[in-house]
């Protein structure tokens, strides 16, 4: 037991948390929203990480804090396809498959990541784009993985599923933060998780974490339920609905 207790103070201390002192501040984050709903008229939102750090005796320390927030989900296996021009067609040619990449991430932060932390600790806790720990399959060589990593990094910040900006969190009298993380149209449904970091002298202080859920809504969840659920009555029903329209269409022209 003891023995246990000893390797898992050493891997916190490694890590760069440390053990939970009295003399540590406290993160006491909150979200604008802990559920976003998105319907035939959703264009986006913009979701609001907020919060206060609670200084022991209320006493605010001669250093300065910052602040990095995170927004990040639903992860999920992903494979990634290179396509080649061969004979003058383009085909598919080396791929990867990825086990834990994003569907979403955001960071905000209140100066830039390698103002605040090492490489090292930017890297335990996935701070950054260049960061994200998406696990490849089987064995792949790293050039080949961070060109990969790279594209796919590159395609999703043009989708806006990845998004980074190093001024994004305002720090109020020392106190209190918050930061505007923008959410799009296309963002994938599923579980977030909004995480804080406290920041001092390089030493991560803190972390605090709330989850968001993003889910369809209306007649949207109706029919992603259904496609789920009962998939061979769905499939039915949209041949049905395409077969109507079709003749419908149809109608339509002869009588011109």
């Amino acid at each position: 037991m003891r023995l246990c207790a000893l390797l898992l103070l050493c891997t916190a201390m490694l890590f760069g948390v440390g053990p939970a002192r009295a003399v540590d501040p406290r993160l006491v984050p909150d979200v604008s929203s802990r559920a976003i709903d998105i319907q035939y008229s959703f264009t986006g939102e913009e979701l609001l990480l907020f919060g206060a750090i609670l200084y022991p005796g209320q006493r605010l320390p001669d250093d300065r804090a910052d602040i990095v927030v995170v927004l990040k989900g639903p992860v999920r296996p992903i494979i990634l396809r290179e396509k080649k021009r061969v004979a003058g067609i383009w085909v598919n040619a080396n791929s990867i498959r990825l086990r834990t990449s994003p569907g979403f991430y955001a960071i905000g932060s209140s100066r830039p990541i390698d103002k605040l932390v090492d490489e090292r600790t930017a890297a335990i806790f996935e701070l950054g784009l260049s960061n994200l720990s998406m696990s490849p399959t089987g064995f792949s060589e790293a050039e080949k993985l961070q060109r990969f990593e790279n594209g796919l990094i590159d395609l999703y910040r043009r989708l806006g599923l990845f998004y980074e900006n190093p001024a994004a969190v305002e720090i109020s009298e020392g106190v209190l933060y918050r930061a505007r993380i923008p959410v799009p149209a296309r963002v994938p449904v599923g579980t977030y998780r909004a995480e804080t970091f406290l920041i001092s002298k390089g030493r991560v202080l803190a972390v605090a974490s709330r989850n968001v859920e993003i889910r369809k809504a209306g007649f949207e969840r109706f029919v992603a339920l259904a496609a789920q659920r009962h998939g061979f009555l769905y499939g039915l029903a949209a041949v049905a609905l395409s077969l109507l329209l079709g003749y419908a269409a149809s109608a339509a022209f002869k009588r011109r």
